[in-house]
């Protein structure tokens, strides 16, 4: 556990500054002091860059390092608008399917092919226990919407209470989980905008507090106890990852006034929150046109104060069925190019299922492509290394090291075996054969310049 020696060593410090029973101190707090942590040395290594400018970040606002100190077992990375675009893959199981084991091996599918976080999105029984396994088990962040918990312990929206959501909130945190998806920017007073749309309200967050604030005509709880929240968030350092109740579920619905109107919202809270020294992310859309996805991220960063960016995609197209998670990484690609900083994995089985492990590695690995060509449009030190090493090896015909640079090694070596020209030289594949291959015509064609006097 990387980090258990870290966090000893700190909370030791912070007993004797601050006396006995010294709460966590967070890492923006800890930014803002101008100190260097572990944690910031850590992810400065991973990015290839200074701690210094780490901690610049963090200290602005502009990234964020979820790591809650009950979550020794997670490697910290740092999510901002000047580092690697990360991409999280949701897991968890619902009331109609799956087992804790099934969402361990999910989990460890998703690690596997490159996840830089998880969510456990369980809304089924035994939401406690899958927790727990995941947690203990996972390497990097994991994130939860604790209003499913609260969910599984009442049997309509109508029945939550403030208490009993703040209390599941409060078990999460100590329990580990290192951001929470809050929906608290679904005020009472945007619903009426919702009802208008063709898709109306698609986010189960945000249906269900809506539901709430219309059957007690009362504003949205998780608003009205933000500061309650942000103060549990602040003694175990868990980030907001500001939930974007209102989002866009069609093509039709992008960029309206309801999408817009929580967003200013959410705006308000991430100030809230960084006056308590607590990390924040901003959540996204969600189903948008290419010709609209600029607009996002540009009232993200002036509402939000720069704060990161966390998208679902967007989705470009609404009848990609069987293949969301291709239309989802283009939407991807191009606002992580724009400055999004985390890309919300979408499966092939989105709105048709609940995805099994084939379509968690799929949906990885579609959208670790997006993140890695956003990296690369956005002209990251080092991010266009790894593609030229690919043309190198491409055009050496080292067949093993292409395999070995690609997104699914797997793959790439079963296509490259499937389509082998027996007996014949390796300097070709099947698409062109030796007679029409360029790379050796090309060749060729320098052996004879080489030649000329």
């Amino acid at each position: 556990m990387i980090r258990s020696e870290w966090i000893a060593r700190r909370l030791e410090r912070l007993s004797r500054e601050y006396g006995a029973g010294a709460h966590c101190v967070t890492q923006l707090r800890l930014a803002r002091r101008g100190e260097i942590t572990e944690e910031m040395e850590h992810v400065a290594r991973a990015e290839g860059v200074a701690p210094e400018f780490v901690r610049d970040e963090v200290a602005a606002g502009r990234a964020l390092i979820p790591a809650n100190v009950n979550h020794p077992e997670a490697a910290p990375i740092v999510i901002g608008r000047a580092f690697r675009v990360k991409v999280n893959a949701n897991i968890g199981h619902s009331p109609e399917g799956s087992s804790p084991n099934e969402e361990l091996e999910k989990l460890r599918v998703a690690l596997h092919w490159g996840a830089d976080t998880a969510m456990d999105l369980s809304t089924g029984p035994g939401i406690r226990e899958t927790r727990e396994r995941i947690l203990r088990n996972a390497n990097v962040p994991i994130g939860t919407v604790p209003i499913y918990q609260a969910m599984a312990e009442v049997e309509t929206p109508e029945e939550l209470t403030p208490d009993l959501t703040l209390s599941v909130i409060e078990e999460q945190a100590r329990q580990g989980v290192d951001y929470m998806t809050i929906h608290a920017g679904v005020l009472r007073r945007f619903v009426p905008l919702a009802v208008k749309r063709l898709a109306g309200i698609v986010s189960r967050g945000g249906a269900i507090m809506a539901r709430w604030c219309v059957a007690h005509g009362q504003e949205n709880f998780l608003y009205t106890r933000f500061d309650d929240i942000c103060d549990i968030f602040q003694r175990y350092d868990v980030a907001f990852s500001l939930g974007d109740g209102l989002r866009p579920g069609c093509l039709a619905d992008a960029n309206d006034e309801a999408q817009f109107a929580e967003l200013e919202a959410l705006g308000e809270l991430t100030r809230r929150a960084w006056a308590r020294d607590v990390q924040v992310m901003v959540e996204g859309p969600g189903h948008v046109p290419m010709d609209k996805i600029a607009e996002n991220m540009e009232k993200q960063t002036e509402l939000c104060g720069g704060a990161p960016f966390y998208t679902l995609g967007p989705l470009v197209t609404d009848v990609a069925a069987g293949y969301d998670h291709i239309a989802s990484a283009i939407g991807g690609a191009m606002i992580g190019w724009m400055g999004a900083s985390m890309l919300c994995y979408v499966t092939p089985s989105e709105h048709l299922a609940l995805p099994d492990a084939q379509a968690v590695k799929e949906g990885v690995i579609a959208h670790k492509i997006a993140a890695h060509a956003a990296d690369v449009a956005r002209g990251l030190p080092g991010a266009r290394d790894r593609d030229d090493e690919m043309t190198r090896a491409r055009v050496g015909f080292d067949w093993q090291r292409q395999s070995e640079l690609s997104f699914d090694p797997e793959r790439a070596r079963m296509l490259r075996g499937q389509a082998r020209c027996d007996g014949k030289p390796e300097e070709f594949c099947t698409m062109c054969g030796e007679k029409f291959c360029a790379v050796r015509n090309t060749k060729a064609m320098m052996e004879n310049l080489t030649a000329l006097p």
